[in-house]
């Protein structure tokens, strides 16, 4: 019975540990994400995230305008994280959206999902 407590004990701490650490890496650090962001996503999402990028001119359909928070409070973290990761084709929009999985990691996406959250649209996941 002893053991079985200790076992018990053990893991609940083991799993405690593992969500926390879980829960940090998908929080991700905003100020990281705005140096990403600014090297990879500005020259078409623009410097506010408005879809105003230099690149978005030449571009249709145009990039998502991130800033509008009725629209990005919508779209949860796990669907920003694989638009990012996949491309736009891996969730149904446009295939000018590129796949970053190759450039960038795991820190880095979950980075910029904190920037858009924080800065971008100032705005965090509601679900309707």
């Amino acid at each position: 019975m002893k053991s079985f407590i200790l076992f018990a004990t053990v893991m609940v701490l083991f799993l405690g540990i593992g969500v926390n650490t879980i829960l940090a890496a998908e929080k991700g650090d905003a100020a990281k994400g705005k140096t990403v962001y600014d090297n990879y996503c500005a020259a078409c999402h623009g410097p506010e995230g408005k879809g105003d990028g230099v690149a978005a001119q030449a571009l249709d359909p145009k990039p998502r305008d991130l800033s509008d928070a009725a629209f990005t409070s919508t779209v949860t973290n796990e669907h920003l994280y694989k638009v990012i990761d996949e491309g736009g084709p891996a969730v149904g929009l446009s295939p000018l959206m590129a796949s970053w999985g190759g450039m960038l990691s795991e820190a880095d996406i979950n980075d910029v999902i904190a920037f858009i959250r924080q800065d971008v649209c100032k705005c965090k996941y509601e679900k309707k």
